[in-house]
């Protein structure tokens, strides 16, 4: 029987990214897909289908994106940086990033943005495939996470702490949110004495701003 390709969804591709999405020059790469929905996403069109009928994105294979890639090779080399990965949710394609991390120039440093409300299993083989791990932690109140998120947060509790233990703490950065309507500066401090407690050093404290575009016909990656 013929095997199928690893593939990953991809729902938007964008170069020559600074200072924005992990260490150095980057090419942010969106996956299809999240097992969340929050109230105030700036990618909503990883979610659904889109309007007109056609899919809202193409699979492409760890060669595929490599070709993509590697015409900013130089770029990555100079800077230190390299392909980040986000969504969407990109973490549940752990064989396509551990195909990806074998075929890229070894130099290319690989970065994750994520929910972390991905399977526990998937933790080992992440922490010897991707360089650097943002985890967007949103509140680390359950009923404030639940609130903006539609899910429960003790599986990205969990995680976190797993993904400490099997890597340490230098090579994540956790971002805590202000969010408007969900939770207060209080919040946001007890979240930071938390992820202190647990470990956590690097930390990006900010508040979220409304997306422009609702409707999700292009990507808007800004916080």
């Amino acid at each position: 029987m013929k095997q199928e390709p690893i593939t990953f969804p991809l729902a938007f591709f964008d170069r020559l990214r600074m200072a924005t999405d992990g260490t150095g020059i980057t090419a942010l790469v969106g996956a299809y897909g999240c097992p969340l929905q929050c109230r105030m996403c700036i990618n909503p069109q990883t979610w659904h289908a889109r309007e007109d009928g056609r899919p809202p994105f193409e699979r492409v294979t760890p060669e595929e994106l490599l070709a993509r890639t590697m015409q900013d090779n130089l770029y990555y080399l100079a800077t230190g940086g390299g392909v980040t990965f986000g969504g969407g949710e990109p973490l549940v394609h752990v064989d396509f990033l551990e195909a990806f991390r074998q075929i890229c120039p070894p130099e290319w440093r690989l970065t994750a943005e994520s929910c972390l409300h991905i399977d526990p299993s998937y933790l080992p083989r992440l922490s010897k495939t991707i360089d650097h791990f943002i985890i967007d932690i949103k509140d680390m109140n359950p009923a404030i996470y639940t609130a903006y998120t539609t899910r429960e947060n003790a599986l990205v509790k969990e995680n976190l702490r797993t993904l400490i233990s099997l890597i340490g703490a230098n090579r994540i950065t956790v971002r805590v949110p202000g969010i408007p309507g969900y939770n207060t500066d209080a919040d946001t401090d007890a979240s930071v004495a938390e992820l202190a407690a647990i470990g956590i050093t690097g930390m990006d404290r900010f508040t979220y701003r409304k997306p422009r575009n609702r409707a999700g016909t292009e990507p808007n990656h800004q916080k």
